[in-house]
């Protein structure tokens, strides 16, 4: 089958960052399904598993963490899908990835994809939608605030991006809670407005100003997506006593937790792919969150961040990728569907 990969961590300047190659078909056992690959989509995971994990000597790393296809063949232990299934999930960390014609995965991290999207814009929604509806839930639990907050506030930085882009559509559509998004460029400012957002701020610029504009001296929540480490201390001062703060990027130098002491400030780690490296008791529960994102998509309730197509599945339409979301400019999500 045909494949992208790579060797070396490389520049993705480098024309051998990722290569076109072909692998042996795997074959379904046990719980997995054999998906026929039909779109995908490029995560920030995806760039920084490129740039700072080395294959075995002599071998090939798939990346690829979204995918959109057909079910072709079920291992004997499959009972939630059967072949002609048309599905869409984020596989695990641990297993080869999605930029290949076939690929292998655990049915309990799979759903049926929306009936009213194409492979493409299916793609571009699972890992995004499952951190946002876990960090939002199980780590925030944003479902319980109100018992907490009379008026809990969620910051989310960095809202345009993928996850951010799904999370200020959950928030808006399935909490009452009112969403201060940050964006810094007019074209995002935009994207996360239309998507939910009641207010939009910029964080190229101090935040806490721009908050007491809008009459919000704190916030009950912050979800911080992207460049933790330079809005930390910002964060801290905005967050009420009792807060929560949340993140999903990996702080330059890492964070001192001391200044959430005081206000007894509760600090939360979300990383989607915990479920599945673990193989823990409720992983069964992606296959239920994205099904029921399915019916959401369904309802018009929440719609597909796809943002860009890159061409078919090769190795220059993904080093484009790559180099997009390096850059730190992709708004929504970028995929590529077909070989």
């Amino acid at each position: 089958m045909k494949a992208v990969g790579y060797q070396h961590s490389l520049a993705i300047s480098n024309p051998d960052a990722l290569q076109d190659i072909e692998l042996p078909q795997p074959e379904a056992a046990g719980r997995d399904l054999l998906v026929k690959v039909a779109a995908i989509s490029v995560n920030p995971v995806d760039t920084k598993i490129r740039s700072r994990v080395k294959p075995a000597e002599g071998e090939y790393k798939v990346l690829g963490w979204d995918a959109a296809g057909e079910v072709v063949a079920c291992g004997d232990e499959v009972t939630m899908f059967k072949p002609g299934d048309q599905v869409y999930y984020a596989g695990a960390l641990n297993r080869s990835g999605s930029n290949a014609e076939y690929q292998l995965v655990d049915e309990r991290l799979v759903a049926l994809m929306p009936a009213n999207l194409s492979y493409e814009q299916a793609a571009a929604m699972p890992l995004t939608a499952i951190t946002a509806w876990e960090l939002l839930f199980d780590r925030l639990e944003l479902n319980q605030s109100s018992l907490k907050y009379p008026r809990p506030i969620l910051l989310i930085t960095g809202a345009a991006g993928g996850v951010g882009s799904v999370l200020v559509q959950l928030a808006r559509k399935l909490t009452s809670v009112c969403i201060v998004a940050t964006a810094s460029r007019p074209q995002s400012q935009a994207w996360v407005k239309e998507l939910g957002a009641h207010y939009v701020v910029d964080h190229s610029k101090p935040l806490q100003p721009q908050l007491a504009e809008l009459g919000i001296e704190s916030v009950s929540h912050v979800a911080s997506l992207t460049h933790t480490d330079q809005h930390y201390p910002e964060l801290v001062t905005l967050l009420a006593p009792q807060g929560k703060l949340a993140l999903i990027d990996d702080p330059v130098g890492g964070i001192d937790i001391m200044p959430l002491k005081q206000k007894s400030i509760s600090l939360h780690w979300e990383f989607m792919f915990t479920r599945s490296l673990f193989s823990t008791a409720d992983m069964h529960l992606q296959h239920q969150l994205l099904t029921d994102l399915s019916r959401l998509i369904e309802q018009g309730q929440i719609k597909t961040t796809l943002q860009q197509s890159l061409g078919v599945i090769n190795a220059a339409n993904l080093r484009q990728a790559h180099a997009l979301l390096e850059s730190g400019k992709a708004i929504g999500k970028v995929v590529l569907a077909g070989f």
